[in-house]
């Protein structure tokens, strides 16, 4: 049953968000079917609800090395009610370890899209400085944005 609401909404889901993970961090949530953000903090993820359609950037291909890469790396639905905690204990760079906060995401088969491939396209990045707001890790995404990213991103 939610794989119906799922699919309805990545038509037009009511809201949006975009997530900043590293692109190597990407893969393992797309592989993992779950996102964890600003250190597995839960303040951003209760932001989310059911059904928002959600899209991670990815500044770099690693995190905290490597060259820019500037690229929206994944796109799914987000599929629970609440933020859940992961079983498992983390270590993020110098800091003790966590028990993260995380998300369900039903995220859907796509190839990476470099920023700048859209420009003057997305609502996003008409701000001169659109991506100042990006270092708190969440933003709120246009559903139109979210739409014109499904599609430039489909497989």
């Amino acid at each position: 049953m939610y794989r119906e609401r799922a699919a309805m909404s990545l038509d037009m889901p009511e809201r949006a968000w975009v997530g900043v993970v590293s692109a190597d961090h990407a893969a393992i949530a797309v592989a993992e079917g779950w996102i964890q953000l600003n250190h597995g903090k839960k303040t951003n993820l209760a932001r989310l609800r059911q059904g928002d359609g959600f899209v991670i950037y990815s500044p770099t291909l690693r995190y905290k090395e490597g060259p820019p890469l500037r690229a929206f790396t994944a796109l799914g639905i987000v599929a629970d009610e609440e933020p859940y905690l992961a079983e498992e204990m983390m270590t993020m760079t110098d800091r003790a370890p966590v028990q993260p906060w995380r998300r369900r995401v039903d995220f859907q088969p796509t190839q990476p899209v470099a920023v700048g491939t859209l420009k003057g396209r997305l609502e996003l990045t008409h701000d001169r400085n659109w991506g100042y707001a990006l270092r708190f890790g969440l933003v709120p995404l246009s559903p139109a944005d979210f739409i014109l990213l499904r599609d430039v991103m489909a497989t």
